[in-house]
C-alpha cells in the first residue's frame, strides 16, 4: 500500500485467475463499495458445507448463509491499510482481503455474480473456461 499515491481512496483486488468476470459485475461490486465502505462479489454455495477440525464435523452452517467469496474486492484504502496493520501486529493471515476489514468489525456488502465468475486453477478449470468462451462466442456475446 506504501506505494499507492495518498490521492487513491479505493483498492480493487483481482484475482487474476479469475479473468471471466463480467464488467456488470466489477462495476456493481465498485458501487457497492462506494456506498458502504467495502463490496465482494460472491455466489450462494450450492452444497451443504461442512467445518472439519482433525478429521471431524463440528458444524454445519445454514446453506442460505453461505456464500462463495470471488473477486473483486473493493475497499476503502484506509480501511485496507488498517487492516493490514492490525492483522500483521496480531500475526494473523487473511485468506482474502475483505477478512481483514472483517477483522476490524466493518461491514462488508456482498453483491451476487450475476455472470459465471469461474477461478481458473487447475487444468479442468481452464477446459470448462474454453468451453464457457466458445459458448459464448457462439450467442455472439464474446
Amino acid at each position: 500500500m506504501r506505494r499507492t499515491p495518498d490521492r487513491v481512496r479505493w483498492v480493487a483486488i483481482h484475482d487474476a485467475a479469475r479473468c471471466l468476470v463480467s464488467a456488470d459485475d466489477v462495476r456493481r461490486v465498485v458501487e457497492a463499495a462506494r456506498e458502504g465502505g467495502a463490496a465482494i462479489l460472491a455466489e450462494p454455495v450450492r452444497d451443504t458445507i461442512k467445518r472439519v477440525v482433525e478429521g471431524r464435523i463440528v458444524e454445519t452452517p445454514p446453506r442460505q448463509e453461505c456464500w462463495a467469496a470471488q473477486t473483486p474486492q473493493v475497499v476503502r484504502r484506509d480501511w485496507l491499510e488498517e487492516g493490514l496493520e492490525a492483522a500483521a501486529a496480531a500475526g494473523r493471515v487473511a485468506t482474502d482481503d475483505a477478512q481483514l476489514v472483517e477483522w476490524l468489525g466493518r461491514d462488508v456488502r456482498v453483491v451476487e455474480s450475476q455472470q459465471p465468475n469461474p477461478k481458473i486453477t487447475r487444468p479442468e478449470d481452464l477446459v470448462a473456461a474454453r468451453a464457457m468462451l466458445e459458448a459464448a462466442a457462439g450467442e455472439g456475446r464474446a
